[in-house]
């Protein structure tokens, strides 16, 4: 579910629009608009479970009674948006849902899943699709990438930051140089083949403790903002890289992942595709 806490899985189906189940449901307010931790952080303590072939989800909360509730797939539908530039529908959920997690978040707010025919591409050198993902359908970043920063986060006197501040969906080992995913164009892992959209330009998310739903800042983002900032990216400040699924498939815990094809050094087309 967008913006609740993350799920962590040993080997999972990847479709054309990102990990199974990933970001098909969403909180919104009552004029629809979505929900994130940028503006409710403790949307982060909030937990889901896909129970059986998807037919139910259990959420539950630290001082909660857990809820069960039925998925429908289809059936009414209310019109909801991202950012203001995509405007759509979603599949109305139980309302049991909705009270759950208004009480939890203290404003109403009301669950939907995507509608069997969506189809919302994304944006970048490979454009690919996604359900209610900000813009892509993966985000992919390095173990090396995060040593860095976290180097630089204790010389400046702060404590190092977990890799769930910042919600990838896939997580690199062994590359030796900081940041490579930023150059890796066309890559397979497992039966799945990606392409390179753009650079992930961070917004408030990775300040938030993912484990308690509160705001820690300012770290990481002081740190990025010192060697990561990207102006053709409206000056925002970057970790790991958002992608395109060319080709589905099933990725598992420890798969190789082969680089076919690289972006030469210093060089991202994904900017002038906006």
């Amino acid at each position: 579910m967008k913006g609740l806490a993350g799920v962590s899985v040993d080997r999972t189906d990847v479709l054309a629009t990102g990990l199974r189940h990933d970001r098909t449901f969403m909180l919104v307010d009552p004029d629809g608009t979505f929900l994130s931790q940028r503006t409710v952080p403790a949307m982060a303590a909030l937990r889901t479970e896909v129970l059986g072939d998807g037919e139910a989800l259990r959420l539950s909360a630290a001082g909660a009674d857990d809820l069960e509730v039925p998925v429908a797939y289809d059936g009414k539908r209310r019109d909801v948006s991202l950012f203001e530039r995509w405007f759509g529908a979603g599949v109305v959920q139980d309302a049991a849902a909705d009270e759950w997690f208004s009480e939890r978040l203290g404003r109403p707010v009301a669950l939907v899943r995507v509608t069997p025919e969506h189809e919302r591409p994304g944006w970048g050198v490979h454009k690919g699709l996604t359900g209610f993902g900000d813009a892509h359908a993966l985000l992919v970043t390095s173990l090396s990438s995060l040593d860095g920063l976290n180097e630089r986060i204790v010389e400046a006197g702060a404590d190092p930051i977990p890799m769930n501040r910042f919600r990838p969906n896939l997580i690199i080992s062994g590359w030796p140089v900081a940041h490579t995913e930023d150059r890796v164009l066309r890559a397979s892992v497992g039966g799945l083949e990606l392409g390179y959209a753009a650079r992930a330009i961070r917004c408030a998310v990775p300040t938030v403790d993912q484990a308690t739903g509160e705001k820690r800042g300012p770290e990481p983002t002081r740190t990025l903002a010192k060697y990561r900032r990207q102006p053709d990216y409206g000056g925002g400040v970057s970790f790991g890289m958002k992608a395109a699924v060319l080709t589905p498939g099933v990725v598992t815990v420890g798969d190789e992942i082969l680089v076919h094809d690289w972006l030469p050094e210093g060089t991202d087309p994904a900017p002038a595709t906006r």
